[in-house]
């Protein structure tokens, strides 16, 4: 309950985030208004980057609350909730009932994962997802053959095609490639048996199945777009802008497990005690160092990174952290064992409180000045917790010293979460929502609306209308257009100047910075509607 609440507070408090917000609860949004629940479309183009589950989740919020940034936002606030209670059942399961809770805890305060149950994107369902997947498989390896073992592995196959469905093939081939390392490399062949691999794999397809092939039937060309090019092309070439070099998950991570990076270390060399030689003792141990590592490898050998990618890591790295921090709270001198983790998190509080003042500080770290000066009230009260926070943590008083520095912990990180909430209006300054909301007043049935040099994604969500755009395609994939639409929806410079100078009414929204080239022009006759924060809305006519 208390992470529901803490989940679910101030998510409609900010616009929609430019472009994965605006594109997630677009695509939902048009399924609904066309009723065609298997072909994707953004901005009416067929979107086929993704399947359709997160899609369908949130269109399921909005049906049942209506619209809003606060419905939209609840899908993935629901899962982050059902990962904390899947992960606190697997580590109770695993190690007893304070482990679950410690894990519970360690994974739903975790920088990170909080930060992405706020948000909309797929990799919070697909995350959750895929740690039920490989929890079941691990507890029902536990099991003898009998109705719980069946049930367990009955889950497998249901949270594999779930997360296939949210996801794509890494829904299971990332899974599984899980699941067999661990089984070869600690030689658990024996206890495989039985897979219920026949039910398993009607499960699976009953789920899973339907929807490719009713997609692959509706568009031809589907297959190769969303098999090759999406998965494989990808993961392998740098041409999507998404490149970034081997090492960058590892200050992600760093940071991304805030305030609980500093008992890394420990919690994994205490969990994999023993060595390789002992590793069949402590097979459970071994599968969860298994999972993270070989997720984190695999994207970071991606020539496509981007931050939530890494999310997948969190739950077993959870579960590792909090069997360590259950065990360490329950012995004698836990303050002492603790301490050089406190001293990392007392570290970073210093490292972002200084890096906070700087970014509002220094001239140009933030372009505009303006945003700047609105950020430093927030910088400086995240600046003073983090201070105290990390100094409180380091300072053992009581006569549990331990918990104290620990509650210390947890606290730092609700108020940051609590003011980055309310900083996010200021901290995000790309939505177009106060321009969409003037559009839907100001534009009629037959009048045509560009995005100029650029698509604004949450645009179309807020004004609920497809628009064309100037010298732009984005990850629009035109070749599921027809000639005539793709001609008349995606048109160059000339024949954007050429419609604007023509008879009917056109609007269109652009960058302050883009449209300032082409307010300059003397021949270019523009009125202005609405200006917001950082873009435009201007028509050929009053």
């Amino acid at each position: 309950m208390l992470f529901g609440a803490l989940l679910a507070w101030r998510l409609g408090s900010a616009p929609l985030l430019n472009p994965d917000e605006g594109r997630y609860a677009e695509v939902p949004r048009e399924m609904v208004a066309s009723g065609d629940w298997v072909t994707p479309r953004l901005n009416g183009v067929p979107y086929f980057e993704k399947p359709p589950l997160m899609y369908w989740a949130v269109a399921a919020c909005e049906g049942a609350f209506g619209p809003s940034e606060w419905s939209v936002r609840l899908a993935p606030a629901l899962f982050a909730v059902a990962g904390i209670l899947a992960t606190y059942a697997a580590g109770r399961r695993l190690y007893g009932r304070d482990a679950g809770f410690w894990s519970a805890l360690v994974l739903g305060t975790s920088l990170l994962y909080l930060a992405l149950g706020h948000m909309v994107t797929l990799d919070m369902a697909v995350s959750v997802l895929m740690a039920a997947t490989l929890f079941c498989f691990i507890l029902g390896m536990r099991e003898e053959p009998g109705r719980a073992r069946r049930w367990l592995f009955y889950g497998l196959y249901a949270s594999a095609a779930l997360a296939t469905l949210t996801k794509g093939l890494m829904g299971f081939l990332i899974t599984g490639a899980v699941m067999f390392l661990w089984v070869l490399l600690l030689n658990q062949w024996r206890r495989l048996w039985p897979l219920h691999l026949p039910e398993g794999a009607l499960i699976f397809l009953g789920i899973a199945a339907p929807w490719h092939l009713l997609v692959s039937g509706r568009n031809p060309g589907w297959a190769h777009f969303y098999l090759i090019y999406e998965h494989f092309q990808r993961y392998s070439d740098t041409g999507h802008g998404r490149y970034q070099p081997f090492w960058w998950f590892v200050p992600i991570l760093a940071l991304g497990l805030f305030p609980w990076t500093g008992f890394l270390w420990s919690a994994f060399r205490g969990a994999l005690a023993g060595g390789w030689a002992r590793r069949r003792g402590n097979a459970e141990a071994w599968f969860l160092a298994i999972w993270a590592g070989f997720i984190f490898l695999f994207f970071s050998y991606s020539k496509s990174k981007l931050i939530p990618y890494i999310l997948p890591v969190f739950p077993p790295v959870a579960v590792v952290v909090g069997r360590w921090l259950a065990g360490t709270l329950a012995s004698e001198g836990a303050f002492a064992r603790m301490r050089p983790g406190l001293r990392v998190f007392a570290f970073l509080c210093g490292l972002l409180a200084a890096a906070l003042c700087v970014a509002v500080l220094r001239p140009g770290l933030i372009r505009d000045p303006a945003q700047a000066a609105e950020l430093r009230p927030y910088a400086y009260v995240l600046a003073a917790v983090l201070c105290v926070g990390g100094a409180r943590a380091l300072i053992p008083r009581g006569g549990n010293a331990a918990r104290g520095s620990v509650s210390a912990m947890v606290g730092t990180l609700v108020v940051l979460i609590g003011v980055l909430l309310f900083a996010m209006p200021v901290i995000d300054v790309r939505s177009t929502k106060e321009v969409a909301l003037a559009a839907r007043a100001a534009v009629h049935p037959g009048d045509r609306v560009y995005h100029y040099h650029g698509f604004f994604h949450d645009f179309t969500y807020y004004t609920g209308a497809v628009v064309g755009l100037v010298r732009y395609t984005d990850e629009l994939e035109l070749q599921f257009l027809d000639p005539a639409e793709k001609d008349a929806r995606f048109i160059d410079d000339a024949r954007f100047r050429q419609e604007w100078a023509g008879p009917g009414r056109v609007f269109a929204v652009a960058r302050i910075r883009d449209a300032a080239e082409l307010f300059a022009d003397p021949a270019f006759h523009y009125h202005l509607v609405a200006t917001g924060r950082h873009h435009y809305l201007f028509s050929n006519q009053p």
